[in-house]
């Protein structure tokens, strides 16, 4: 998995961003941007390549996910779930889950650790 270092929200000006701009798809990959990094959370943006995933592992805190563009199939304590833009799931803490792209697909993650 690819990723940018810096946050969005380092930079110290506000400014209005069209956020599925913000990664692009690459061929055979998974790029993922972190808009928010903070003690309390992060906010990371994904571009997944059709095929593409990551594959089961479990987070120690509930995870958001919302689909902007695509469809995904996120398996949640081996229970599917097909996602298509415009949809969202939460992952529950500590459930072991997965995500794979049926069709291209970017997601934003939102964490927060609480």
């Amino acid at each position: 998995m690819k990723h940018d270092e810096k946050p969005v929200s380092d930079n110290q000006q506000s400014q209005a961003l069209k956020l599925i701009n913000l990664v692009e798809y690459q061929e055979g990959s998974v790029i993922s941007r972190e808009i928010v990094r903070k003690n309390t959370g992060t906010v990371t943006l994904f571009a997944f390549d059709e095929g593409q995933g990551l594959s089961e592992h479990t987070a120690p805190f509930d995870a958001l996910v919302y689909i902007l563009d695509g469809e995904a199939e996120i398996i949640i304590s081996q229970n599917p779930f097909h996602l298509k833009a415009g949809e969202m799931i939460i992952m529950p803490a500590s459930q072991p889950h997965s995500l794979k792209a049926t069709k291209k697909f970017k997601m934003l993650l939102i964490m927060i650790r609480s």
